[in-house]
């Protein structure tokens, strides 16, 4: 005979243990204490098998017999339940362990040994400043595409617009990773792409000209700030290296100082290629470099500061520009721009000069190239590059 609530919730505890069938395998165990569970009995492949369902009365008749006809279905299914509710709990654990955070930290540390440490240093920095702090603790499978989109807009309305996209992009594949470990479903971010403002035309970073090349040099020479500072500055003009990549530079990394084949050979990981970069050092160089070596002093940096990083800020050539009254008007990336522009204008090999700027290759097959390439050709552009750029100090326009 069926049970009914009236019999569940007045039943008394007996001095053995008591079933009470309710049918389909479904029965209430009745303990010596006084706890009523609900249990099913059941077979799956040949053993006979007990499912627990919780306490009555927490769990009801009602509740209890519908979760009996659920595991029924599985069976019909040939699946067990008892299993089945195994890999539900296991599945829930392991959604409440891989939270956004766990799963981007896990992402994270699997891709920065191919990116420079100027670049890692500021996925993370954005991740934990604008996304952690907002979705950081949900479980990842558990983030819908508008729960996404709320955080995403929260960078648009500080009017951080490109950042708002590059952190959606990284959200991405965030959440790419975590579908290939089988830690989410799907990824929210591929919903949103286009319900984000519009970063507008992309904007070229302001390069001089050739004919405000003396001007500028003039103001570098003039400039009453940190020596240390002129001097990078001018190391990015002769060389084409990016702020990083001059910033972080140690003095073990040059080469044959004092003769024709001096060199700086900038390891992959400092690259934002990820390939081994070879720079000639002309003679201008060099006198920049013994500069820089009487005011380093015994630090392996060349440009070493008391910072958290331990050489210059990020901010420091910029900021220099801007001092100099060059707000708007030049960026230090810039300068390779204006490098570039130049040497094409006179006739130089554009290999040269791709291969120079440590320009990545679209072709895949390309990418891995041989450091040493056209390096004599190099060499002869870069010396021709800088007696230009000092003629430009000196002279005015005037072909080397």
């Amino acid at each position: 005979m069926p049970l009914t609530d009236v019999f569940c919730r007045t039943v008394k505890a007996a001095e053995k243990p008591q079933k009470f069938s309710d049918g389909g395998g479904l029965f209430l165990l009745v303990e010596p204490r006084g706890s009523k569970l609900w249990r099913l009995a059941y077979r799956f492949d040949g053993k006979q098998k007990t499912l627990s369902f919780g306490v009555y009365p927490t769990i009801g008749l009602k509740e209890a017999r519908e979760q009996r006809d659920r595991a029924r279905e599985l069976l019909a299914r040939d699946i067990d339940p008892g299993e089945h509710k195994k890999q539900l709990k296991r599945r829930k654990r392991l959604e409440a362990e891989n939270t956004f955070e766990t799963v981007a930290r896990e992402w994270f540390d699997g891709q920065k040994s191919g990116w420079t440490q100027g670049y890692s240093d500021r996925i993370l920095r954005r991740l934990e400043a604008d996304v952690f702090r907002e979705i950081g603790r949900r479980p990842i499978n558990d983030i819908e595409p508008p729960e996404l989109l709320e955080t995403i807009r929260k960078i648009e309305k500080r009017n951080a617009v490109v950042l708002a996209r590059r952190l959606l992009q990284v959200c991405g594949q965030v959440f790419r990773y975590a579908v290939a470990s089988g830690l989410a479903k799907r990824d929210p971010s591929q919903d949103i792409r286009g319900a984000l403002r519009s970063a507008g035309p992309k904007k070229r970073r302001t390069a001089l000209k050739e004919a405000e090349i003396p001007e500028f040099l003039s103001a570098l020479d003039a400039y009453e700030g940190d020596r240390r500072t002129v001097l990078a500055l001018k190391l990015v003009m002769h060389t084409f290296l990016r702020t990083s990549e001059i910033r972080f530079g140690v003095w073990s990394e040059l080469e044959a100082l004092g003769t024709e084949r001096a060199l700086w050979r900038i390891p992959a990981e400092r690259m934002k290629a990820r390939s081994e970069h070879l720079v000639p050092i002309t003679p201008q160089v060099e006198l920049i470099l013994e500069e820089l070596k009487r005011l380093s002093g015994d630090s392996p940096y060349l440009l070493p500061a008391k910072t958290k990083e331990g050489v210059i800020s990020q901010n420091t050539l910029i900021y220099a520009l801007y001092r100099m009254g060059y707000h708007s008007r030049a960026t230090v990336h810039g300068f390779r721009g204006t490098a570039s522009t130049i040497l094409n204008e006179h006739g130089f090999n554009r290999d040269w000069i791709e291969r120079q700027l440590a320009h990545a290759e679209r072709d895949g097959v390309r990418a891995a190239y041989n450091s040493a390439e056209w390096l004599p050709d190099r060499r002869n552009m870069l010396l021709w590059w800088s007696m230009h750029l000092e003629n430009l100090n000196n002279g005015g326009l005037r072909d080397g």
